[in-house]
């Protein structure tokens, strides 16, 4: 359980806890290594416009987690209004009876609601409540959470302090990758100042990720571009979250459950992260070249976040979002040396492809022998979604993936 040498992490059975915003999410999740899964349902989930489950393929999520011997969680983080609560109590039989394995909750009404209505369900405490002390802890504690997610703001000292201070039958949970709010663990109000739409209540149109310009008041229509380093400065987006160096640091201070940010993200970007982090924990792969698999998603700069102080400041952060790497396809089907695959992006006959898959890392494929659906030679593979089959001499199974490099940096 300590860290043997640089580079390498004994084996951790710690928790990994990856997003889910659609069921080919929570599909590819579980497929690439998560021990759980949290997605939002039809009431008071964070992300409310477009990934949430209805009360119908909540059913089906919860189901499915459990036959792959997975868990899943039900976030339910919007500070609720008065009319709500009512329906907060029934919301909580309605997730007992799916067998739902927590609801993740940051309003203490909707809490309370909860443990009066069904004292059986098990609930965790989100992020939105900036949990970030012991006291606080322990208060969720008395009112009957069974863990906290801890506030994004906290270091790795202070939250072994947290530890050493609550019930050792409190569970705590961090985040260890993603996206990071400008505002404290999220509790921003520029959306609903910008469009009425309020992060709080999952609505959040993300102007912290908006270019901006200076207007001087004397001269009102002269917009100076902010410029550094010859590109556009993001002065209120943050860096992206990214702890994968560092887990053990995180596990000694007592985290047992790794969280990854992503709830609006693409079943590749879920599976690719997802992989990583699992090889990570299980030690299965270098660190360098795991380092390198998170490149391959759309992100933005990559920091440590607050864990080791403040907010890293050595390098540039331009905003934009960059990887290394296309997804072009994945896999429906392997026989007799073809791969059917489904096509996302464009790939070209002679193209070295990589493969993305929970039991081969680092292996590519050339690609040969292209035939569209109509079983027709063909010298690219152009139509999304088009069916598609080539020579691949390497079994691949159902739900793996294949992407092209596009591009090489390191940040």
């Amino acid at each position: 359980m300590m860290q043997t040498k640089k580079g390498t992490i004994k084996s951790m059975r710690h928790e990994l806890l990856s997003p889910a915003g659609d069921m080919q999410s929570l599909k590819a999740a579980i497929r690439f290594g998560a021990d759980a899964v949290y997605c939002g349902g039809p009431l008071l989930q964070l992300r409310a416009e477009k990934a949430g489950f209805s009360q119908k393929y909540l059913a089906g999520a919860v189901a499915y987690a459990h036959t792959e011997g997975k868990k899943l969680y039900v976030t339910v983080n919007s500070f609720a209004k008065n009319a709500e609560i009512p329906l907060v109590r029934d919301y909580a039989k309605e997730l007992f009876a799916l067998g739902a394995d927590a609801a993740i909750v940051s309003d203490l009404g909707v809490l309370a609601a909860m443990k009066e209505s069904v004292p059986e369900l098990p609930v965790h405490i989100s992020t939105q409540a900036n949990c970030c002390n012991f006291m606080a802890a322990r208060t969720y504690y008395n009112m009957g959470a069974e863990r906290v997610v801890l506030a994004r703001e906290m270091t790795i000292e202070e939250i072994a302090e947290l530890r050493a201070k609550v019930p050792k039958e409190l569970a705590l949970e961090a985040f260890v990758h993603g996206a990071m709010c400008m505002a404290f663990s999220g509790r921003c109000l520029i959306s609903s100042y910008f469009n009425n739409r309020s992060g709080n209540r999952g609505e959040c149109t993300q102007p912290c990720r908006w270019s901006y310009y200076l207007v001087e008041q004397k001269r009102p229509d002269e917009y100076l571009e902010l410029e550094e380093s010859g590109g556009v400065s993001a002065v209120l987006s943050s860096h992206d979250l990214n702890c994968l160096a560092f887990l053990d640091k995180l596990r000694d201070a007592g985290v047992s459950s790794f969280k990854i940010e992503g709830r609006m993200k693409t079943p590749y970007y879920v599976a690719t992260v997802t992989n990583a982090y699992r090889r990570r924990i299980d030690n299965s792969a270098p660190l360098e070249a795991l380092e390198q698999e998170l490149l391959c998603t759309s992100h933005r700069p990559y920091s440590s976040g607050f864990y080791f102080g403040e907010l890293v400041k050595n390098h540039f952060n331009d905003g934009i979002y960059r990887q290394n790497c296309t997804f072009v396809g994945v896999v429906k089907a392997w026989e007799n040396g073809r791969l059917t695959l489904e096509q996302r992006n464009a790939f070209y006959e002679g193209d070295e492809l990589e493969i993305l898959s929970p039991h081969h890392f680092g292996v590519t494929l050339l690609v040969n022998n292209i035939e569209n659906s109509k079983g027709e030679r063909v010298n690219a593979a152009t139509l999304v979604q088009e069916t598609v089959s080539v020579d691949c001499p390497l079994v691949l199974e159902p739900g793996d993936m294949l992407r092209k490099r596009t591009n090489n940096y390191d940040t």
